[in-house]
């Protein structure tokens, strides 16, 4: 699936976070969203979870801050359709604001589509925090 950013879906589960940082690299809230399911839950924060509008306002907000994502996958388990992915990330940089500094240990779900590509079910940037 190619999205106007010429960002694409992956066949392979542990590729995905790339995927996901690449679409949101490069600045375009429509290729961030192809990466998860219509129903795909964000937490933003702990205990918070969003979904539709809310999740793309959510990572909407993040992107506007002008700086890139650093994926680093840790640990992928896959179970039939299914993958948890461990992923260290981090924002780091100068925003509109001044310094930012985000970071984490992501505890993501995945599931591959009937098209055999890869999207977020649960995407929960703060891992058990």
């Amino acid at each position: 699936m190619e999205h106007l950013t010429s960002v694409r879906l992956t066949e392979d589960p542990g590729q995905h976070p790339h995927v996901f940082a690449a679409a949101f690299n490069s600045g375009d809230p429509a290729a961030v969203e192809a990466c998860y399911e219509p129903g795909g839950l964000l937490a933003p924060r702990p205990g918070l979870p969003v979904t539709g509008e809310r999740r793309a306002a959510a990572n909407t907000h993040l992107m506007s801050l002008g700086l890139p994502i650093e994926v680093r996958p840790r640990h992928t388990y896959v179970m039939d359709e299914l993958a948890l992915l461990i992923v260290d990330w981090e924002i780091r940089g100068e925003g509109p604001d001044g310094p930012v500094h985000l970071s984490g240990t992501a505890t993501d779900v995945a599931r591959r589509g009937p098209d055999g590509l890869w999207r977020y079910v649960i995407d929960n940037p703060n891992g058990c925090a």
